[in-house]
C-alpha cells in the first residue's frame, strides 16, 4: 500500500512515498523497519504508541490504534506535528 512520509523523516526513506505490506498498521510499520532500519523507533515509543509529535492517518481518519486492521488499496499518511515557539 501507499505511504506517505514526512520530510523529518525521509532521510531513512530517500522519498516522500514508499510502498509497504502489512495487515495491520502494526505489521505496515514493521515491515517500513525492516526496509529503513530506525524508522519505527521515530514513530512509535516502548509502549508501541505512537510518539506524541506523530499522526498516523489512513484512508483520511485519524488511527490510534497499531493494532487496526489494513486492506491492500489503503492509503496510509504519516504527519509529523511541529513544535516550538
Amino acid at each position: 500500500m501507499n505511504v506517505l512520509i514526512p520530510s523529518a523523516l525521509q532521510s531513512y526513506t530517500g522519498a516522500a512515498e514508499v510502498e509497504a505490506h502489512g495487515g495491520s498498521l502494526a505489521e505496515l510499520l514493521e515491515d517500513l523497519d525492516a526496509r529503513y532500519p530506525g524508522i519505527r523507533f521515530r514513530m512509535v515509543d516502548e509502549q508501541d504508541r505512537f510518539r506524541r509529535h506523530m499522526r498516523c492517518f489512513v484512508n483520511g481518519a485519524q488511527v490510534y490504534d497499531l493494532g487496526m486492521a489494513l486492506l491492500p488499496g489503503d492509503e496510509v499518511i504519516i504527519i509529523q506535528a511541529l513544535s516550538g515557539g
